[in-house]
Formats: structure tokens, C-alpha cells, sequence
């Protein structure tokens, strides 16, 4: 009877030692070959699961001798590994996978969507993806094989890209750096030229379409773009890059990471330099990057993260403006890089146009792991903006502006500066039109200009700003299939607006009204402040004694905002409903058109609710088969200039919330090999508020301010990837939009100096909405004939593409409609390798061929003159008098990268 007890109590003990062993490994990235921390490991068919520390490392307790793992991470090919034991089973290599994420990251504030599980249309972009294919390419460039995406340079200066999601433009999606939102809290644009070196710091980048995921009550009416850059927790290494391209492009970047010490601390450096002349003539460029990172974990409950990154560039611009676009018969003559602002001062490229900014971002992040079922995520973060764009300012000899071709050689079409500051410093001048101008002194002799009479000079319209927020978390596992979560969103923000002499071109002096404390103000060459890097690097600068012109305000918001989130899932279904409320307050002051002793030159804050609720469903059928819905509704309070209007401090007192509906649904089947995704989506936006840019009645450059813009948009998307073996792959999308406003909106329209000159009403109903192709298509091969090499090529289609809305054409009901663009097919090449040395450090090199066949094409149109579409008038069917952009021609781009 002993024995029988003792061979009992034997065998419960190694059952209950088994259950408690353990299985260890590593994830790595199949192609860079670095770790992947915070890579998500689940015993299948359980809710047993962990993720990968720093190194890759991780470690499960298993209660069964036999069993699958289910390892995943960001946008790579979730891997299934079996074990029959309790044991380390090596290095599990994951495959990156542009089209698909199915992963966690382990940062609470970033709400990153998940593979047949969160209910929602998303599409990812891999670090190896950004380090294959980037090259010189602008980041958002690489979400053109992305459905419903339409990406453009525009006016093709360095970082003056814009990206459009169904339809919808960047005011309209949400752009957040690690969970953190940068869209502008004034009128919510991003320019990318800001974070031209977020590419260099980013792991992912992931693009959920329509509402999107995210907790936070923002305005995601197109979709969400989340960026995720890199953390301190990496391995002990560093990278060398060096990237060379067409048109004297330039680019170098080093980065060398720590890795956990001893300690508990990590740390990540990189510093990088880009330059060029630019593809469109009299663009070129110079930029700076740096990322500073910081991780500390004392222990299992916590870990902090500290990142400081910033991008200082200066670019000088063909312009996105609709006063200084040319129209295509000047391209046809001068060719497609013509930049209608281009010329030479003094034997230097010089122009009109120049974007100079610096725009850091720090942020703190904590996670407080409170227990085994709750969790604490916070980031307190801050963005200091400081820079603008300069641009011409004053009239010239009879009333002729800057775009004047008086100005300009007919030999090829270049502004001629100098000749300009021939005439502000007083000397006879013959301009282009053949006749003779002198500008007239003033009673002490001095030559002035100004902006009513005579006389040209180059401003600068600075906006910056200072941005505080904090966003904090908490969640809640009830148990294995039900969470919660609740937390807040508060921001402050100041946004600075005025302008600044950056060049009097000649003349001793401007003379300058609009301040009405100070009407006879006169500007000096000594009042003068470059446009360069030496007046955005120190973004605490005070700009007190700088001398302002024009106009001088301060717009200021508040955010005052608190969410909440029910998910429930298992294995089957995963479900969700968020909500969220925000409280947005507005106040400005104007230091120009009012009295200082003046109590309306600070209005009161006018604090306006909104907010959002939505919710989704996602059933998985089977491993093959899941489909999912979701719907949402948004009362979205309208943009700044919406609130005070005029360019003044004149509250609207008929200011509405601008109202956003909508549904979608998908399926998805996996077999493997072969994977698709299809989605429908129905969005509908009422009570829009507009502003547009456009030439009044006399060439008076003009901008308009449309209230009650109503659009519909909906379509149908498709994304499939077929790995035909370990050598060829293919992957491709199509998505068919149908865009469309509805009824008629009005508002007032004021000149460049922000007098009121009329009032504006657009009739615009069914008219197809523009600046986006409708109907997009991107089909890729990839090939990989041997170990560490990879070769593609792509075709990307656009049509259904129309011109952008312009307040000069649809005034009248009996418009002709927006115009319709040429269809345009890009092909684009490209090859990549990568092999490893002895020391077990790597080399890789990429080299890319973008538009391979050197295709002419329109990227956009600012007009919408159906005019000619034949003779010699029309250009492919487009009347040559519309103010248009082709989009790049042929460009190259090679990378070389050591790892060590």
C-alpha cells in the first residue's frame, strides 16, 4: 500500500512539475536580422500568452507536454511553432508582411490594430519595407500601394508631399507619432516636411481606414495614421547609412544603441543630414534629423521611455499656393520642372518661395504594470514649432503683381530678381513688357516700398507654436475574454502668427500700416531676419524684438477630454464599443487690429463639446475565414478659423459641429499562401467648413471661407498577397471610390492682406470631390532568386482622378462640374540585398528606379477650365490654361547600410 501511495505521489509531482515548466526562445526579423521586442507569444487554443523583453527573449510556463505557440509581431507573418517539451526552441525568424498586422505593442496609449480581431480596415508598412523602398522618396509615398490612398509631391519641394485616405485630406486624418496626435490644433494640417527624418526612427507605420481604433475623440475622418518609432529597447549596435539619388541627392545617418545595461537603462542615438537640389528647378534643400532616446525599467512593474526627435530643413518651394501655380502652357513651353517662382539674386537661386521650420517633439511615457490584470499607460509629451514660409509681398510699377511675366525672362520664364532690386533701390529699369520704370523717393531721399503701391519685397509668415499634452490610460482585464479602459486627453496650444521682412530686395525700407499702434511703421535692412536654419534652431527664442508686419495674432486652444472602451473577445469573436467626449476651447488675441488699451483685442475662450461613440464586431469562422462591421458617429468641432472670423476677433455666432457618420464592413480569408482582404465603407460629413484659395475679380490673390460643405463618400477595397513559393510573391490592391458634395455652402472671401472682399457661394451639388484618384490600383512581384536578395517591380494606376475646388468655378449653378484628369500608370523597380560577415555584423544595399518609364503626367489640378480639349490649346485632353502640377518624372535612388 506504501508503494502504491509513493508511486501516486510521484507521478502528481512530476505532473505538477511539468505544469509549471517552461518554454524560452527568441524573435528575430527574418530579414534585418535584429530582435523584435514586444513580440506577442499564445499558446494556441489557450489565453495563455507573454512578449519578448528587450532581446527578443522570451519565456512561457506551459501545462501540457505537447502543444503550438503562436508568435507574432507589427506587420510581420505570424509563425506557429510547435514544442514537445519543455525546452528552449531557439530562434523563431518572423517574415515582415506589408499587408497584414497581427501583433501587440507594448505601449498602452498606442491603439494598434490587430488581425481578425480588431474590427476595422487596416493596412501596414514595415520598417523593412521603409528600408527596401524609401530611398529619396517622400515617407507617405510609400502608402500608395495602400487602397483608397492617393499620395502626391504637389508642388514637389522637399517635404511638400500631402497624403489623401478615401478622399479625405490630412485635416481630416489622424496623424499620431507613438499613440501621440500631431495634426495642428488650429486647423488640424500636417506638413510632412516637419518629420522629414521620422522615416529613419520608424519600426511601423500602420494606416487604418475610416474611424479607425484609436480611443481618443480626434478627427479620424478618413482614417488614422499611427507612425511607431523606435525605442530604447533595442540591442548593443548601430547603424551606418548612406543614401545617394538623382539631382545631388544627398543623405547620411548614424545611430548606435546602448542596450539594456546592467542598470536598467538604455539608450538610442541617431543623427542624419539630408541635402539636394531637387527635382523641380530652384527647389533645393537641406535638412537635419536627430532621435534621443531613453529607457529605464527598475523593475517589473515599470518602464519609462523618453524620446526627443526633430527634423530643422530648409526648402525652397515651387509652392502649393494657388496664386503662384503656373498653368500647363507654361510647363509645355519651359518643361515640367519649370518652377514659376525660380530665379537668381546677386548669382544665387533665389525665389518667392521658402519653407524654413523645426518642430521637436519630446515625450515621457510610463507604463505601471498595477497588477496581473491592470495596467497604467501615460505620455506626458511637448512640441515646440518655430518657422514659416516666405513669399512676395507688395505690388509692382502699374499695379503689377509678383506673378506679373514683367518680371519674367520669356527665354525661360525665371523671375528675374535682380532687375526687381534695380527698381526698389531706385535705378531706371526696363522690365520685360518693354517699358521704363523708375520708383519714386520718398522726402528724405530713401526708397520705399509697401504693400498698396509700389514696389516688391520677400516676407516671411511665421507660425509657430508651443504644445503641451498628456494622455493616460488605464486598463482592465476582468478576466480572459472582457477589459476595460478609461482615461484622459489634455492639450494647451499657442499658435503664433505674424509676419516678418525677410528681404527688401534693394529698397531702404517697407513702410507698413496694419498695426494700428504703430500706422507709420517703417522696416529697415537692419529689421531684416533671414530665412534659415539659424533662426528656427533654437526653437526657445524669443521673438519679441523682431519686427512684425501685415498682421500679429495668437490663437489659443484648450482640450479637455476623457474616453472609455468595453472590448470583449475570445477565440471567435472580439467585439468593442469606445467612446469619447472632448471640450475644446478657442480664444484669440490680435495685436494689429486692435488698441492695446483695447478690451476686445483678447476675446474670451469659446468653449465648444464634442465627441464620438463606435463600436465593431469581428467573427473568425474558422483560421480561414473571419468578416467584421463597424459604424461610429463623430460631432467634430469646427477648425479655428471656423470660430473667429474675418481674421479678426469676431465670434461666429452661427458656428455648428461639423458631423461625421459612418459604417463599413469586411472579410478576409487566409489559406496561407494566399490572403485577401475586401472592405465597403459609407462615410457622410455634414456642416464642413472650408478654406480655399483663389484669384478674385482683378488678379487679387483671395481666400475663402466655406461654411456647410456636405460630402458623401463610399466605395469598395480589395488587397490580396499570393506567395506562389519561397522564390516569387504578389501582392496588389484595387479600390474603387465615389466621391461626391452635396448641396450648396457659402462664405466670405478676403485678399492677402485679410480684407473682406466679397461673399462666395458654391453650388456643388454632385460634384465629384478632387485633390484624390477615386479609382487606385498597385500590383507588385517580388522575386527572391537566392538568399539575401530581393527584387521588385510595381505598377501603380490612378484615375477618376478631378481637379481640386476652386471658388471661381462653381459660382454659378450652370457649372460644367470638376475636371476630370488623364489616367496615369506608374512603374516602378527595385532591388535589394543583404549579407552578413564574419563578425556576424551586416551590409545591405537598396536601389530603387521610381516612374521607370519616365511617364508625363497631371498629379493635380487647382482649376477646374474645361475650356480646349484639343489643338494647340489642350494638353491630353486638359485645357493648357488650368493651373496644374505633373507629377516626377524618372528618379534613382542607392542605399548602402552597415549594421554592427
Amino acid at each position: 500500500m506504501r508503494k502504491t501511495y509513493m508511486a501516486m505521489v510521484a507521478f502528481l509531482m512530476t505532473v505538477v512539475a511539468f505544469s509549471q515548466g517552461t518554454i524560452t526562445g527568441t524573435v528575430v526579423d527574418g530579414e534585418l536580422g535584429g530582435p523584435l521586442p514586444g513580440a506577442s507569444i499564445v499558446v494556441q487554443g489557450t489565453t495563455n500568452g507573454t512578449s519578448s523583453d528587450f532581446d527578443g527573449n522570451f519565456s512561457i510556463d506551459v501545462s501540457s507536454n505537447s502543444g503550438t505557440l503562436a508568435i507574432s509581431y507589427i506587420g510581420f507573418v505570424t509563425q506557429n511553432v510547435s514544442f514537445t517539451s519543455a525546452d528552449n526552441i531557439g530562434s523563431i525568424a518572423l517574415q515582415p508582411d506589408a499587408q497584414e498586422l497581427e501583433g501587440v505593442v507594448v505601449t498602452g496609449i498606442m491603439d494598434i490594430a490587430k488581425d481578425r480581431e480588431t474590427p476595422v480596415a487596416v493596412s501596414t508598412i514595415t520598417a523593412s519595407t521603409i528600408q527596401e523602398k524609401l530611398g529619396s522618396q517622400e515617407f507617405p509615398e510609400l502608402l500608395r500601394s495602400t487602397p483608397s490612398v492617393y499620395v502626391t509631391k504637389s508642388g514637389g519641394g522637399f517635404g511638400d508631399g500631402r497624403v489623401n485616405v478615401r478622399g479625405f485630406d490630412s485635416p481630416n486624418i489622424a496623424i499620431m507619432i507613438n499613440g501621440i496626435p500631431v495634426n495642428d490644433m488650429e486647423n488640424g494640417r500636417v506638413f510632412w516636411s516637419n518629420w522629414a527624418g521620422l522615416s529613419d526612427v520608424t519600426t511601423a507605420m500602420q494606416v487604418q481606414r475610416g474611424l479607425g481604433s484609436s480611443k481618443l475623440a480626434i478627427s479620424s475622418v478618413g482614417g488614422t495614421i499611427n507612425i511607431i518609432t523606435k525605442s530604447t529597447e533595442q540591442t548593443e549596435g548601430g547603424a551606418i547609412t548612406l543614401g545617394a539619388g538623382n539631382d545631388g541627392y544627398l543623405k547620411t545617418n548614424v545611430a548606435y544603441n546602448t542596450g539594456k545595461m546592467d542598470n536598467g537603462w538604455a539608450a538610442s542615438v541617431l543623427l542624419g543630414r539630408t541635402s539636394g537640389d531637387g527635382y523641380v528647378n530652384g527647389t533645393e534643400f537641406q535638412g537635419y534629423n536627430y532621435f534621443i532616446g531613453l529607457g529605464y525599467e527598475p523593475s517589473e512593474k515599470h518602464n519609462f521611455q523618453f524620446i526627443l526627435t526633430g527634423a530643422p530643413q530648409v526648402h525652397n518651394q515651387r509652392t502649393t499656393s494657388f496664386f503662384n501655380v503656373a498653368p500647363l502652357e507654361d510647363y509645355i513651353e519651359h518643361g515640367t520642372k519649370y518652377n514659376f517662382n525660380d530665379g537668381t539674386l546677386d548669382g544665387e537661386e533665389f525665389g518667392w518661395r521658402r519653407n524654413f521650420y523645426h518642430k521637436p517633439i519630446t515625450s515621457l511615457n510610463w507604463d505601471w504594470n498595477m497588477g496581473e490584470k491592470t495596467t497604467l499607460s501615460t505620455a506626458l509629451y511637448a512640441s515646440f514649432g518655430r518657422g514659416g514660409g516666405t513669399g512676395d509681398i507688395g505690388v509692382g510699377p502699374s499695379f503689377g503683381f509678383a506673378s506679373s511675366s514683367r518680371y519674367r525672362n520669356p527665354e525661360n520664364g525665371q523671375v528675374d530678381y535682380d532687375l526687381i532690386s534695380d527698381f526698389n533701390a531706385g535705378n531706371p529699369v526696363t522690365f520685360y513688357d518693354g517699358r521704363d520704370y523708375q520708383l519714386t523717393a520718398g522726402d528724405n531721399g530713401d526708397y520705399i516700398t509697401n504693400s498698396f503701391g509700389t514696389g516688391l519685397a520677400r516676407r516671411a509668415s511665421m507660425n509657430s507654436h508651443n504644445w503641451f499634452g498628456l494622455i493616460s490610460n488605464l486598463h482592465t482585464d476582468v478576466n480572459d475574454s472582457f477589459s476595460y479602459d478609461l482615461g484622459v486627453d489634455l492639450r494647451t496650444y499657442k499658435g503664433i502668427h505674424y509676419r516678418r521682412m525677410d528681404n527688401l530686395l534693394g529698397a531702404d525700407g517697407y513702410f507698413d500700416d496694419d498695426d494700428i499702434n504703430n500706422p507709420t511703421h517703417v522696416i529697415r535692412p537692419s529689421d531684416q531676419v533671414e530665412s534659415d536654419f539659424s533662426s528656427i534652431v533654437n526653437v526657445f527664442k524669443s521673438i519679441d524684438n523682431e519686427e512684425k508686419i501685415d498682421y500679429y495674432n495668437d490663437g489659443l486652444v484648450r482640450w479637455l477630454g476623457a474616453f472609455g472602451q468595453l472590448e470583449y473577445k475570445n477565440e471567435v469573436v472580439s467585439m468593442f464599443m469606445q467612446g469619447g467626449i472632448s471640450q475644446q476651447g478657442f480664444k484669440r488675441i490680435d495685436y494689429f487690429n486692435y488698441l492695446d488699451s483695447d478690451p476686445a483685442q483678447e476675446t474670451d475662450y469659446e468653449n465648444i463639446l464634442g465627441g464620438n461613440i463606435k463600436g465593431g464586431l469581428n467573427i473568425n469562422f474558422n483560421e480561414a475565414n473571419n468578416v467584421f462591421v463597424n459604424g461610429g458617429f463623430y460631432s467634430k468641432q469646427p477648425n479655428f478659423d471656423a470660430i473667429y472670423l474675418n481674421f479678426q476677433n469676431d465670434l461666429n455666432p452661427d458656428h455648428e459641429n461639423e458631423k461625421i457618420f459612418g459604417l463599413e464592413a469586411g472579410y478576409g480569408l487566409n489559406l496561407g499562401d494566399f490572403r485577401t482582404k475586401v472592405n465597403v465603407y459609407r462615410t457622410s460629413w455634414k456642416d464642413r467648413f472650408v478654406r480655399i484659395s483663389y484669384e478674385a475679380d482683378g488678379g487679387i490673390d483671395a481666400i475663402a471661407q466655406i461654411s456647410g460643405v456636405e460630402q458623401i463618400h463610399k466605395g469598395v477595397e480589395i488587397e490580396a498577397d499570393y506567395r506562389a513559393s519561397d522564390i516569387v510573391q504578389l501582392r496588389g490592391m484595387i479600390s474603387v471610390g465615389d466621391w461626391e458634395y452635396a448641396g450648396t455652402a457659402s462664405g466670405p472671401g478676403f485678399d492677402d492682406e485679410q480684407n473682406l472682399i466679397e461673399n462666395k457661394e458654391l453650388f456643388l451639388d454632385g460634384v465629384k470631390v478632387g485633390d484624390a484618384a477615386q479609382i487606385t490600383s498597385y500590383l507588385e512581384l517580388i522575386v527572391r532568386p537566392c538568399e539575401g536578395l530581393k527584387l521588385s517591380t510595381s505598377v501603380f494606376t490612378a484615375s477618376d482622378l478631378y481637379a481640386a475646388i476652386n471658388p471661381e468655378d462653381f459660382d454659378t449653378p450652370d457649372h460644367l462640374g470638376s475636371l476630370r484628369l488623364p489616367t496615369y500608370n506608374l512603374f516602378d523597380a527595385g532591388a535589394y540585398y543583404r549579407f552578413s560577415l564574419a563578425n556576424e555584423n551586416a551590409i545591405s544595399l537598396a536601389v530603387n528606379v521610381n516612374n521607370l518609364f519616365d511617364t508625363e503626367y497631371i498629379a493635380e489640378s487647382l482649376t477646374n477650365t474645361h475650356g480646349s480639349t484639343s489643338g494647340p490649346n489642350a494638353y491630353n485632353g486638359i485645357d493648357t490654361s488650368n493651373k496644374a502640377f505633373f507629377g516626377f518624372g524618372r528618379t534613382w535612388n542607392v542605399s548602402l547600410r552597415y549594421n554592427f
